[in-house]
C-alpha cells in the first residue's frame, strides 16, 4: 500500500530543511523516494510555490502533472472561483476514485497557510515509518496522510504516466 504523506510545517522553511534530510537519508540508503514536492507559502503572497524534489524520469515517478494538478486543486481553485468549479468536478471526482478525497484536499488547504510550508511525499507504508524516524530531531513537522490501496497507486500512475 503507498500513502501519500504531507508534512507540515510552522515556518517557511521548514518543508525544504525536511527535503534535504530525505535526501540525505536516500543517500544513506535508507528511504528511496520516487515521488515527492515541497510548497513553501510567503507570508503576504496570494500564493505558494511549489517545487518537485525528484525528475520525472526516474522509474515509477508521477511527475509534475499529477503535482501541478494537485496544488492547483488545493491552493488554486479557490482563488479562480466559480469560474473553473464545474471543471475541477470531474477532476477531483478521479482523484477520490485513487484516494485523494475533498476531505483530504480541504484538510490540506485549511492547514497550509501563508507562513508555512509543506513536504508531500508519495511513498510506501514502511517508507513513512523510515520518514518519521528520520524527523525525529529537526525540523518538527505535523504529519497529514491518506492511505492508497495498491490498486489506487497504480490507477493514479496510470492516469499521469506519460
Amino acid at each position: 500500500m503507498a500513502t501519500l504523506t504531507v508534512w507540515r510545517f510552522d515556518t517557511t522553511d521548514g518543508a525544504e530543511k525536511a527535503a534535504d534530510i530525505l535526501a540525505d537519508a536516500e543517500r544513506r540508503g535508507v528511504v528511496l523516494l520516487p515521488d515527492a514536492a515541497t510548497v513553501v507559502w510567503e507570508v503576504g503572497k496570494r500564493k505558494p510555490r511549489a517545487r518537485q524534489l525528484t525528475g520525472a524520469t526516474v522509474a515509477g515517478a508521477l511527475g509534475g502533472g499529477f503535482w501541478g494538478l494537485l496544488f492547483g486543486l488545493i491552493f488554486f481553485v479557490p482563488l479562480l472561483g466559480a469560474a473553473i468549479g464545474a471543471a475541477t468536478g470531474a477532476i477531483t471526482g478521479s482523484l477520490a476514485d485513487v484516494g485523494i478525497d475533498d476531505r483530504f484536499i480541504n484538510q490540506i488547504r485549511d492547514q497550509v497557510t501563508p507562513g508555512t510550508s509543506a513536504l508531500f511525499v508519495l511513498a510506501s507504508d514502511a517508507e513513512v515509518d523510515r520518514i518519521a524516524e528520520e524527523f525525529a530531531g529537526e525540523p518538527q513537522g505535523e504529519l497529514i496522510h491518506t492511505d492508497l490501496t495498491a490498486e489506487q497507486e497504480a490507477a493514479l500512475r496510470e492516469i499521469f504516466s506519460e
